[in-house]
């Protein structure tokens, strides 16, 4: 143990998904029942191990631990970092700090309530919130049961919010800190791009939601009517700091209330309304993985586990590396690649084609978007992909299957999104730019994209494609219905 004053009394806090000193609840509890705080990040080998970790996202973590720890060492603390299986370096560091607790941001994953379990019967564990704007057991019915459908959740979660809302935080101005503890190295790999557009830490997160929230001329006012467009910055650009908590969810909800509230007309009120929605479908599909941890494995709905999936690796492989001949599909998968993030309608686009054009099965999307997502989260990502596939809480209907020339017709009219990931249609004409293989051949030739040479031709035609998921669903559902007569 480090030698200590003794008037001097330690607590842990713990660091998961909250890398932030504004509004960070965890911190706050630490600082006010102990004299000093040992921040600590436990480098989880379990998590490293996962096939589901994605480079670039354990990049962008590690560089904003890199910026946490610069932002502490200004308020006189510093990030101890330890490596190995949470349980073991935590109860190892309390016994060498003579903590008398560890306080921890909740985490709602599966995974995380399993290893907070494990962690709390060996040291003293206090979980606060923050990971989410309300905790997710707290949005039930009357009865006391979760709720599976989104719009009376949201009914529901407002007005709890209405009644219980807190404002956020403010960082503490300083933060002491025990000197003497040994800390691990920061891997230097896997390093951040450059060039990526996601630049890590609380900073650039702060402002970045101060930037679409702020100002009467802010882009949360423009949301509603340019959220589902791929050709035009219309989103707010914080999902990946709001999956590392560089932004506290909470701050996030009074943020876009206070846009509401100070909305200069009825049209921009309605575009903070509207992304306020979203942040609640973030809370609702923390809350269904809390209720329902099934989910991570299986779909929600029982009649569609029987679903015969194709399952074509050839086809999947087309599908990541954006080669299935549907321009705005390439166009979103090669920008996941190259980036780590793409729009949310994309997302819905893809996981569509993926799912009911290509009749395979979802798990294998969510688990390729998780290894390549800034932003990936397990609860979002999830619903995102069993909403897509019908499979889900307040899914998709099952006979929702989108167009692929239509969605990129609809929400890129000029074809500015495809052309920009997709340049071998970039002299495509605007009649063609989403359905290239029906260019005349002289015109594919003017253009420089020969079908099936220089851009491939459509791994399935979607008109047939869309009655052969139709088919693979009703038989599924017939098959768990059983013969007539069946108790």
């Amino acid at each position: 143990m480090i030698e200590l004053n003794t008037t001097m009394t330690v607590a842990m806090w713990w660091i998961r998904r909250d890398l932030r000193l504004r509004d960070n609840q965890a911190l706050a509890v630490a600082r006010a029942r102990a004299s000093h705080v040992v921040p600590v990040f436990v480098l989880d080998t379990n998590l490293l191990a996962s096939p589901a970790v994605g480079s670039r996202r354990l990049a962008f973590l590690l560089s904003s631990l890199r910026l946490l720890d610069a932002d502490l060492r200004q308020r006189g603390s510093r990030l101890i970092v330890r490596r190995g299986d949470p349980e073991d370096k935590l109860n190892e560091l309390m016994k060498e700090v003579g903590a008398d607790a560890v306080y921890a941001e909740e985490d709602h994953s599966p995974y995380a309530r399993r290893r907070d379990a494990r962690v709390a019967d060996s040291v003293p564990l206090g979980l606060v919130g923050g990971a989410t704007a309300l905790p997710p057991w707290l949005t039930v019915k009357k009865n006391g049961d979760p709720y599976t459908v989104f719009t009376p959740f949201s009914r529901a979660w407002k007005a709890l919010w209405d009644a219980r809302a807190e404002m956020p935080l403010p960082a503490p101005p300083r933060i002491q800190t025990p000197d003497g503890i040994s800390s691990a190295r920061l891997p230097a790999e896997p390093a951040l791009a450059h060039d990526t557009p996601f630049p890590p830490g609380e900073a650039e997160a702060q402002r970045r939601l101060d930037a679409f929230t702020k100002g009467a001329d802010a882009l949360v006012y423009r949301y509603a009517p340019r959220r589902d467009r791929l050709d035009v910055q219309g989103t707010s650009g914080i999902s990946p700091y709001l999956r590392f908590g560089m932004v506290s969810a909470r701050q996030a909800f009074v943020a876009a209330q206070q846009a509401v509230a100070s909305a200069p007309d009825p049209e921009a009120r309605h575009g903070a309304e509207a992304w306020l929605t979203e942040l609640i479908w973030r809370e609702f599909f923390a809350a269904v993985i809390y209720h329902f941890p099934h989910v991570s494995l299986e779909g929600f709905r029982e009649d569609l586990h029987g679903i015969q999936w194709r399952n074509s690796p050839d086809e999947f492989i087309a599908w990541c590396t954006g080669r299935t001949g549907y321009p705005v599909v390439d166009a979103a998968m090669r920008q996941l690649k190259q980036t780590g993030w793409m729009h949310n309608r994309a997302r819905m686009i893809v996981a569509s084609f993926l799912v009911k054009d290509m009749l395979i099965d979802w798990t294998w999307g969510e688990r390729w978007f998780l290894q390549q997502l800034v932003d990936g989260d397990p609860a979002s990502n999830n619903g995102g992909w069993q909403w897509a596939a019908s499979t889900g809480t307040d899914a998709a209907p099952y006979f929702r299957v989108l167009n692929p020339t239509r969605q990129g017709a609809q929400f890129d009219p000029k074809g500015e999104y495809v052309r920009l990931w997709v340049p071998e249609i970039k002299r495509v004409p605007d009649a063609y730019v989403h359905k290239p293989w029906r260019m005349p051949r002289e015109m594919q030739r003017r253009a420089g994209c020969i079908i099936g040479h220089d851009y491939p031709e459509p791994v399935v035609d979607h008109a047939l494609a869309r009655k052969r998921a139709l088919a693979a669903y009703a038989e599924a559902r017939a098959a768990m219905k059983g013969p007539p007569g069946r108790p």
